[in-house]
């Protein structure tokens, strides 16, 4: 199949009844279910608690954005259905995308619970077996890994879904026990073998001790703070991975943040190798080579319509090797479903060559669509 735009970056909602009818028997009376909210719209209750805020921009593209309120016949069919999510593709002229998750998130907040575990795997068998299921060369979907769970676990789960077709994981931003612990060498090594990516998501994931990735929607302006400073997410996985020698002791290893823009990184990269010429004659990095050498080879990033970073690409070749392009689909801010004309706006003054690497080429690449 020939690619010409794929989105590194679409979302779902999972199907309002998926937990309560696929999660062991065991755990269904604490599945997330969608009830109606104080506002009369529809959202997710957790545990049986009430809904704290009903659907709104994370499931509205192309239509009025609330932030919250809608009922869950309002929201797009796309969110939830792959039939429906692959025509809104098309309709866009999108050929493929990779798929994140939106409910079981709440998964990694929860240490080593089973119960994370079950949503873990529930939602794994449905995106990979149900909803990629209309086209799985155009749906790409991108199963959740149960980091906090210990190596055994994850390394299970990893290769369960990897025979199932899997081309790429998803992991969270913040584990229990970060990354750059030789801990996860196993685990690491795996991905490499199989030569598919690990991916984030911004800041998402995990308990972020400086509440970045906290959603505030009762403080007007502070949630749209939030999005603004969540694109300048990868700065500090992807330099704390590259000093720590992360990718000196698995050089094939691919990660990916997505959703975070590229015209911040000519900045980060000169920082990134000015820090460690001057400062290796004392702080005894594990690491040799300038650590900008992982850009475009082991770290990657997905772009909206960034065109102050689309235009840096003349002059900072290497953006054009490690950027992916993406929609967003259904997010509020998201580039749909007027995608060809963002796309051209983003990209006037980008040569041919770098377009198609960003628009198709790289995640081509990065998870072996070929």
């Amino acid at each position: 199949m020939e690619y010409k735009v794929i989105s590194a970056d679409n979302h779902i909602l999972e199907p309002r009844d998926l937990f309560i009818t696929r999660m062991p028997e065991e755990y269904r009376d604490r599945a997330p279910r969608v009830m109606q909210g104080k506002d009369g719209g529809d959202g997710w209750s957790f545990d049986g608690k009430t809904v704290e805020r009903t659907l709104g921009i994370e499931a509205t593209a192309g239509r009025a954005v609330k932030i919250s309120g809608y009922k869950w016949e309002e929201i797009l069919p796309g969110n939830y259905d792959g039939a429906a999510h692959l025509k809104d593709m098309q309709d866009a002229g999108v050929d493929a995308a990779m798929l994140f998750p939106s409910v079981p998130l709440m998964g990694w907040f929860m240490g080593d619970d089973p119960y994370a575990l079950a949503l873990f795997q529930t939602f794994n068998d449905w995106v990979i077996d149900d909803f990629c299921a209309p086209d799985p060369k155009r749906l790409i979907a991108l199963p959740m890994m149960p980091v906090n769970h210990g190596m055994d676990v994850l390394l299970a789960e990893a290769e369960r879904t990897l025979k199932k077709g899997a081309k790429g994981l998803h992991i969270p931003v913040y584990p229990d026990k970060p990354y750059w612990d030789p801990y996860y060498d196993p685990f690491f090594e795996l991905a490499a073998d199989a030569d598919v990516p690990l991916c984030m998501h911004r800041t998402s994931g995990g308990h972020d001790p400086a509440g970045k990735s906290t959603f505030q929607f009762n403080v007007p302006g502070l949630n749209v703070a939030g999005t603004v400073h969540r694109f300048f997410a990868a700065v500090e996985p992807f330099t704390k991975m590259i000093y720590t020698g992360v990718f000196k002791r698995h050089p094939k290893l691919k990660i990916m943040d997505a959703e975070v823009n590229f015209g911040w990184i000519p900045f980060w990269k000169n920082t990134l190798d000015e820090c460690f010429e001057k400062q290796k004659g004392w702080a005894n990095f594990p690491i040799e080579n300038t650590p900008s050498e992982a850009l475009g080879k082991n770290l990657f990033v997905t772009v909206l319509d960034d065109k102050l970073g689309f235009d840096l690409v003349e002059d900072e070749p290497y953006l054009a090797d490690m950027a992916m392009f993406s929609t967003d689909y259904p997010h509020s801010i998201c580039l749909w479903p007027d995608t060809q004309d963002d796309i051209a706006r983003a990209t006037v003054n980008c040569a041919p060559e770098a377009k198609h690497k960003i628009l198709a080429g790289n995640a081509v690449r990065v998870f072996n669509l070929n």
